[in-house]
């Protein structure tokens, strides 16, 4: 029964990449999207797990998060295209409250329960904790901004302070990497936690190679999975905020949300909580200001103009995950409070009544 499952979750691969190629049904698009998602998530968590014994959990997580959110580029870049931008905005804070809340929670849930506690890196977690709470701030202030040049009849001047803020936001990402890798290297190693030696070790050549087939055959399939949420969600009765906001965040990030649940069951929670925490920063800092750049030759300028209920929910969710993790070890039930956060931003949002959003260009 088991070989059978595993043969239906690999044949969902060529058939999710056929639907979306050649048509079909939109719904049954996306269902069979989400099975090749599964089997794709797990190569990825096999070869970044590989190659996190191989180069330390810091390296390990920055390779997860950046394939992970490979994916989620492109298909921000293709709806940009489309003019999309406030969808484009609604999947990337999602991504970031959905690494923070649900990923982190799940695996501080699933690694902590048989255990009394879990320790990681507290200085790595202070350091990411400081980074987004960066971001929090790169949302706030263009919006209130924004709403100040409205009132001087000027909204124009959003653009100018978008491209400035997204350069502020790239250079502090090279700047935290340069600290994490270079000048505080061995001090984020030292207070790791040394993960259980593999049982059969792959080579450098396989967990690269599989990382690669995988990420890109990723990009392929969350394409038409993205292409094919919104009549899902019409049949399903869901609005368009909560599609973009949980729905494709969760689902266009499964590699990184099934790797960290793995390593933090092994409990290899300094990986664990680097693949949520690198994923964030890299969405905040990295993604987002890189497609501010490009939406302008795209023709959909994508400022960083974010609604009020988003910046509430990502300063809410930076400000807890912050304080619980702030000490170097966690438990299960701080796991639960994670997730529970997630579960009431996300009833919010699959109540929220549909309101366009008023953009100046």
């Amino acid at each position: 029964m088991k070989r059978l499952a595993t043969c239906l979750f690999y044949a969902a691969i060529p058939f999710a990449i056929y639907l979306q190629f050649f048509g079909g049904n939109l719904v049954l698009q996306f269902i069979v999207a989400c099975l090749a998602v599964l089997p794709l998530a797990a190569w990825i968590g096999a070869s970044t797990e590989q190659l996190a014994h191989r180069m330390g959990p810091t390296y390990g997580a920055l390779f997860n998060a950046t394939f992970g959110n490979f994916a989620e580029l492109i298909i921000a870049i293709f709806a940009i295209r489309a003019g999309l931008p406030d969808v484009v905005r609604a999947s990337l804070t999602g991504s970031i409250l959905g690494n923070l809340l649900f990923v982190a929670g799940l695996s501080m849930l699933v690694g902590g329960w048989n255990r009394e506690t879990l320790k990681f890196n507290a200085l790595a977690a202070e350091s990411q904790a400081g980074q987004l709470i960066l971001a929090v701030s790169a949302f706030l202030v263009p919006a209130l901004f924004f709403r100040q040049a409205l009132h001087a009849h000027h909204p124009e001047l959003i653009h100018q302070v978008s491209i400035g803020t997204s350069v502020i936001l790239i250079v502090t990402y090279v700047l935290g990497l340069l600290f994490s890798f270079k000048t505080h290297r061995e001090r984020l190693s030292a207070a790791a936690t040394q993960p259980d030696e593999l049982e059969n070790p792959w080579s450098m050549r396989r967990a690269v190679g599989l990382l690669l087939l995988a990420s890109g055959l990723m990009g392929v399939v969350a394409e038409g999975l993205v292409h094919a949420v919104g009549a899902a969600g019409r049949a399903w009765g869901m609005n368009e905020i909560f599609l973009g906001f949980v729905v494709v965040a969760i689902v266009g990030n499964a590699a990184e949300h099934s790797t960290a649940v793995i390593l933090a069951r092994k409990n290899q929670m300094d990986t664990a909580l680097n693949i949520s925490m690198q994923s964030s920063v890299q969405i905040a800092l990295f993604v987002t200001p890189l497609l501010v750049f490009l939406s302008y030759p795209l023709g959909h300028p994508l400022d960083l103009l974010f609604t009020p209920f988003e910046m509430l929910a990502v300063g809410l969710a930076v400000a807890i995950f912050a304080y619980l993790v702030m000490d170097g070890e966690t438990n299960w039930y701080e796991g639960i409070q994670l997730l529970a956060v997630y579960a009431i931003i996300a009833i919010a949002l699959y109540f929220l009544p549909a309101t366009p959003v008023a953009v100046h260009e």
